[in-house]
Parts: structure tokens; C-alpha cells; sequence
């Protein structure tokens, strides 16, 4: 099965994640730009006919209405009862197509769960932990899934190629006109270091930008505090941090060789690697709150919007660091940066609590 439709799934479900932090408060919000509609939020619902395209996402999305052209959907639950006169891209946890949708054209659907009870016109491509389809098919079906099965309502006009864990379950009533192919599960070659790097690069990356994106939707005064006081005092907190991060390895040693500092060094040695994941990951967060303030001044001061741009920041700082030659000394001064300012605004915070309980 070809690997470039289901990587265009994956974004698609990465996407919902997206659309989900900038729909403020958990609100569901619906955009036209021309014939097309674009939606997002905690819940979807399209019911009115889209004379265009369709673009939706969020944590649960429900489409029940004709829609004239494509859809792409992507959510935690995505259940559509509506009809598509070309083609649909979907992805999330759940996705089923109920038993009244129709889809004209081709569709690609990836998901934990995928149910397709309803007909399509063109071919079929899926892919998901569990996959049934009880319903027409005119075209080709390519399957790859832990587990398929086939319903008493299916009916394949073209050939079922099937790639999975589990020999296929298909009802007596279902038919295949095209005839069944199972293949086995390519087995890969160990992967070269370099393709173990870039993963490892992207997956920590990304992990980053989900952590600064936490940290500005739970901690938005405290987060605001330290991108002030890093673009009003850049210069003290490369120097605190300088400070701090040449400082605290000796503390630790000192503290070691004392048997009464020894508990306190643990708790350093704890600390420390978490003050400096935390100091990039403000980097970052002040990097992206600047752009958005820059561009978007109006939307500067949503808790979502900023979430959003603070994951940017970290994957604009990722990006400058493979620069060749200059890319590590920008991430050292991101680190020596972030790090001083987070210490910064901690004793800014604490020096105004002393100031209110005098």
C-alpha cells in the first residue's frame, strides 16, 4: 500500500490536535471563504449544505448534510451521515460512515476504528486498528489493519487487497467481484542511524511543542510574565543564566560531598534537567508569543491563540538549530535565555508577593 496517503492521514489527525488549542474555549467555530467551509472546535456539527469544499476538526466531528465538493475531517470522533459528490479524506480515534452516507467519488479514512456502512462510488482506502465494511464499494479496496471484516451488506465491485494481523473475517452474504489478495506485512530492515536520529529529532520536537503549548494553556500569567521579562530584559537573562547554568553543577558536587547535602543534592540533580527543558521550552514560548503579537495583536491575548504560537516558537527554534554551524549556538543561547528568564520572573513574582503581604 502506498505510504504517501497515509502519511497525509497522519497530518490530517495531527491537524485536529491544532484546530482544537486555537478554538478558544472550547467553542465550535464555522468559517465560509467562498463556497468553502471550515470548522473547528471541541464539537463539529455540520447540518447545512456546503456548496464547496468542507475542512473540519476537532475532538468529536458530525456531518450529516450534502456537501458539493471534497471533505477533509480529522477529530477524536468522526461520525458522517451526509453525502460527498468527490472525494473524502478522514481521520480520527473513531470514524464511521453511517448507513445513508454516500461518498461519490474516493475515500481515505485512517482511525482506530473504522466503520464504513455506507456506499462509495470510487475506490476505498483504510487503514486502523479494527476495520468493518458493510456496505458498497464500487472500486478497489486496499486495507491495511490489525483486524478486517467484512458485513452481510458489503459488496466490492473491484479487488480486496488486504495487509494485517489477523486472517480476514468476511460474512457468507458479503461479496468480492475482484477476487481477495492478503499480503503479508513487509518486514523492514533495521533502519540506518541516520533515519533513527531524524525520528528520534522529530518525536522529541514534538513532544516539546505539545509541552510549551500545556504550559501556556495552564500557566498563562506565569508563561506572559517570563516572555516579558525576557523582551524587556534580554541582556540580565543571558546573564543569569549563564550564572545559573555554570553555578548549579558545582552546587550539586559541593552538596555531594557533604553527608547532610546529599538529599538536597538529589533533589538538584532531579531539578536541574527540568529547569533546562523548561528554560528551552520558554524560548520558544516567548519566540512564538512575539511573532503572534507582531501579526496578530487582536488575537495576542487568547490563551488558545498563544498556546498555538508558543508550539510554533519551539518548532521555529528546532528548525534554526540544523543550521549548520550557527544552529547550536542559537540553541545555547535559547537555553542560557530561557533559563535566566524563568529565574528572573520567579523572583519578580516573589518580590511582589513580599511587597503585598508588607
Amino acid at each position: 500500500m502506498a505510504a504517501r496517503w497515509v502519511r497525509v492521514l497522519v497530518l490530517l489527525a495531527l491537524a485536529s490536535c491544532v484546530a482544537q488549542a486555537l478554538a478558544r474555549d472550547g467553542e465550535s467555530r464555522t468559517r465560509k471563504l467562498g463556497k468553502d467551509v471550515f470548522a473547528a472546535g471541541a464539537s463539529v456539527y455540520a447540518a447545512q449544505p456546503v456548496e464547496g469544499d468542507l475542512i473540519a476538526a476537532g475532538g468529536e466531528v458530525r456531518v450529516a448534510a450534502p456537501v458539493a465538493g471534497d471533505v477533509l475531517a480529522a477529530g477524536g470522533q468522526l461520525l458522517f451521515d451526509g453525502t460527498v459528490a468527490r472525494n473524502a479524506r478522514m481521520a480520527g480515534g473513531r470514524v464511521a460512515l453511517g448507513p445513508s452516507s454516500r461518498i461519490e467519488g474516493n475515500a481515505s479514512i485512517a482511525g482506530g476504528h473504522v466503520e464504513v456502512r455506507g456506499a462509495i462510488d470510487g475506490y476505498l482506502q483504510a487503514a486502523g486498528g479494527e476495520v468493518l465494511i458493510d456496505g458498497p464499494v464500487q472500486g478497489d479496496v486496499e486495507v491495511a489493519a490489525g483486524e478486517l471484516e467484512l458485513g452481510p451488506r458489503a459488496r466490492i465491485g473491484g479487488t480486496l487487497r488486504y495487509w494485517g494481523g489477523e486472517p480476514l473475517e468476511r460474512h457468507a452474504s458479503a461479496q468480492v467481484l475482484g477476487g481477495v489478495v492478503e499480503r503479508e506485512v513487509p518486514r523492514r530492515e533495521p533502519p540506518e542511524l541516520d533515519e533513527v536520529a531524524g525520528a528520534a529529532f522529530g518525536v522529541w520536537t514534538l513532544g516539546l511543542m505539545i509541552l510549551a503549548a500545556v504550559l501556556v494553556a495552564a500557566l498563562p500569567a506565569a508563561m506572559a510574565k517570563v516572555a516579558a521579562v525576557a523582551s524587556a530584559r534580554f541582556g540580565w537573562s543571558l546573564l543569569v543564566g549563564f550564572i545559573a547554568l555554570a553555578a548549579a553543577p558545582l552546587a550539586i558536587v559541593l552538596l555531594l560531598v557533604t553527608v547532610v547535602g546529599i538529599p538536597l543534592a538529589l533533589l538538584a540533580l532531579l531539578a536541574f534537567p527540568a529547569l533546562l527543558l523548561v528554560g528551552y521550552v520558554a524560548s520558544g514560548v516567548v519566540l512564538g508569543t512575539g511573532i503572534l503579537a507582531r501579526l496578530q495583536p487582536a488575537r495576542a491575548q487568547r490563551t488558545g491563540w498563544r498556546a498555538a504560537a508558543g508550539a510554533l516558537g519551539v518548532l521555529l527554534l528546532a528548525l534554526a538549530a540544523m543550521v549548520p554551524w550557527v544552529g547550536p549556538l542559537v540553541a545555547l543561547v535559547a537555553l542560557i535565555a530561557g533559563v535566566g528568564a524563568l529565574l528572573l520572573a520567579t523572583r519578580v513574582s516573589g518580590a511582589a508577593a513580599s511587597g503585598e503581604a508588607r
